[in-house]
């Protein structure tokens, strides 16, 4: 290795960057050409990967978290031999292509993470780490190891400030998560300008103090000590890693380099020129990769094979002496759920005073976990009120990484990213609580890994004024309806405890896309399931729970959760003055809506026109169910501070009112 080749190697990165944002005529051009050196020294001599299989389990992860940056990765991704051409980056940020503005993932080959919103691959990559470990210390055995690896990260400044860093960055240096080494682009540069306009804390003595292992690079284009730094990395197995590099944005362009202009927009044709000829780089042709470089970098097919092939025969010499953990390893890589996994799930006996969901939820979850030991998660210090906790389990702590309950702390924003990096990660179905109300402080998370597809649980609890005393603050209104605009979110919200074990049946199976569960904190009767529609029906999204008297109803009643009780409250009281009502449960819109439009006619017949929604929260969407002529009752203004009982009766969420709305409408 030369360092003429290295320069060489690194203004290649830079200039294939600059000329597919600038076909783009939009892009990030700073960040790749200031962060090109340390990402160049990290992908050839310490990155562990195998570019014909980017799928290896015991690959080393790399998230870009500065995801603005994408040009740097799509370029590191078809120069080290991934299944992304040269016409896919001179597609940049076009119509289908595999190269977006921002990393998004499964779309690309090579992309572990979708990044952009600042903050969140930075927390993601926590997450893998944490799932690395966990595993680690399920599957390893003496002289046999099959998890090792490192996750390792790019970071802006955007990054840093983004408040679900300092929160992920904390959690990181608790748990002591040795296995992330993480590169801050130190460039001093944001969109407005200087970061000194709003950004003046020390960045490392902010690391040290979370406990986590800092170094400084003074100069971004020293291969040297970036290589140093990396190995002084590795060597620090207690504490989570932290090299601070001083770039320059823009490097090497001589009217851009270090201005705010260089962030977001591309160089432009003359500039182009201009940084050509300061870098010594070929005015023509553009996207210029020369044999040499390619050589070089390509080297990664070969070593990647190796690497694998030596894992292959580890895992073949591990399933040889440990053949049951072997199996249960490979179920889990694959996203497989175990035989007879549901087989403890129990069947509720209808009692009318019943018990809250959230403690349904909570016994389902202990039946499940000893027959599912990659069910793996916890709460945002809630715990003891979501119901999360796995009875008999360890929790996961630094050098205790077996352990299956995580402390997220009070962290809403971290936990949901971490939850997006352990699902990524492979091998986890992680799952994360708290009240329903602070799942705000979770959304931007929550909005990635539907986009994602990832499969996350959240358990939502609390969820609705029938909390009480506590107040407006924690009364969730908006939330369900906020939660249910999110697309390939599902939301579900049972109605009794069996509802809630039919609901975890079905998380447990979706792969596609993380689930939310609503429990209420107030008990709930348990249905006598002999007098109505079986709770398995839960997995339609909508079912008749009780129908009117010869399936010809006046008026049909759809309520969710804690209000489906008041539902058929109703209904007897309707059938006192002559009026027959059919009553729905809908638990989940998203999954009735996805059901053959015969059955979503068999429950809500077009004919039928009185419809009443129940509801605990804000009208906005249940008129796609009830119609123009059809009433909502819910709650369409913020809650008040006072028992359940008194506030349900206050905001009409009562069978009278029902009745009184259904009346109205016949």
């Amino acid at each position: 290795m030369t360092d003429k080749l290295d320069e060489l190697c690194v203004n290649t990165i830079r200039m294939l960057s600059v000329d597919c944002i600038q076909k783009a005529n939009s892009g990030h051009p700073g960040m790749p050409m200031g962060a090109a050196a340390m990402a160049y020294v990290l992908w050839t001599r310490f990155l562990r990967h195998n570019p014909e299989n980017p799928k290896w389990p015991d690959r080393d992860r790399f998230v870009l978290s500065a995801g603005h940056g994408s040009m740097l990765l799509y370029s590191l991704l078809h120069l080290t031999g991934y299944d992304l051409s040269l016409e896919d980056l001179k597609n940049f940020r076009q119509w289908e292509s595999k190269t977006p503005g921002h990393p998004e993932y499964p779309l690309t080959p090579g992309v572990e993470t979708t990044t952009g919103p600042l903050g969140q691959g930075f927390a993601n990559g926590v997450g893998m780490a944490i799932a690395e470990r966990y595993l680690a210390a399920r599957f390893n055995r003496p002289e046999h190891t099959i998890v090792d690896h490192y996750v390792y990260g790019i970071l802006g400044d955007g990054d840093l400030m983004e408040g679900v860093s300092h929160e992920a960055a904390s959690l990181a240096g608790h748990l002591g998560l040795g296995r992330i080494i993480y590169l801050y682009d130190d460039n001093h540069i944001s969109i407005e300008g200087s970061t000194d306009i709003a950004f003046s804390e020390n960045r490392t003595a902010r690391f040290e103090a979370y406990g986590w292992h800092v170094q400084t690079i003074e100069d971004g284009n020293d291969y040297k000590a970036i290589e140093k730094a990396i190995n002084e990395a590795q060597k620090e197995t207690t504490r989570p890693s932290f090299i601070a590099v001083r770039t320059h944005i823009g490097y090497g362009s001589p009217n851009k380099q270090d201005a705010a202009s260089a962030h977001g927009e591309p160089l432009g044709p003359d500039e182009i020129k201009l940084t050509k000829q300061k870098l010594g780089w070929p005015l023509e042709p553009a996207f210029l990769i020369p044999d040499e470089v390619l050589d070089h970098f390509r080297k990664a097919i070969e070593k990647g094979k190796d690497l694998e092939s030596l894992w292959q025969a580890h895992a073949r010499s591990y399933e040889d002496a440990y053949p049951e953990p072997a199996l249960e390893w490979k179920r889990c890589m694959n996203g497989e759920l175990p035989e007879n996994w549901d087989k403890d799930i129990p069947a509720f006996p209808a009692d009318p005073k019943g018990i809250a969901t959230r403690v349904a939820s909570g016994t389902v979850l202990n039946a499940i976990a000893p027959n599912v030991f990659n069910l793996f998660g916890g709460s945002a210090d809630l715990a003891p009120s979501n119901k999360t906790e796995i009875k008999g389990e360890k929790d996961f702590q630094s050098g205790v990484y077996e352990g299956r309950n995580l402390r997220f702390g009070v962290r809403e924003h971290a936990m949901a990213s971490i939850l997006n990096g352990m699902a990524l990660h492979g091998g986890i179905i992680p799952y994360g609580g708290t009240f329903l109300i602070f799942s705000e402080y979770m959304r931007p998370a929550i909005r990635l890994a539907a986009l994602m597809g990832l499969r996350v649980i959240y358990i939502f609890t609390h969820d609705s004024i029938g909390l009480g005393e506590d107040g407006p603050t924690h009364q969730p209104i908006e939330q369900l309806a906020s939660l249910r605009a999110i697309p390939n979110l599902t939301v579900i919200r049972p109605c009794d405890a069996n509802e809630t074990a039919e609901a975890w049946r079905l998380v447990m199976t979706n792969l596609n896309g993380p689930v939310a569960l609503a429990l209420t904190r107030q008990g709930l009767p348990i249905l006598d399931r002999t007098a109505f529609a079986p709770a398995a029906e839960l997995a339609w999204g909508a079912y008749v729970l009780k129908d009117a008297p010869g399936g010809k109803p006046d008026v049909i009643l759809i309520a969710t959760g804690s209000e489906v009780p008041v539902a058929l409250d109703a209904s007897e009281k309707l059938e006192e003055k002559g009026v027959n009502a059919r009553v729905v449960s809908m638990p989940s819109w998203e999954l009735f809506d996805k059901q053959p439009q015969e059955y979503r006619d068999r429950v809500l017949p077009p004919e039928i026109k009185a419809r009443i929604a129940i509801e605990a929260g804000v009208t906005q969407g249940w008129h796609r169910y009830v119609g123009s002529t059809g009433k909502v009752i819910g709650i369409d203004r913020f809650g008040a501070s006072a028992p359940s009982k008194v506030l349900f009766e206050k905001f009409g969420i009562t069978a009278d009112n029902v009745v009184r709305n259904v009346l109205e409408i016949l």
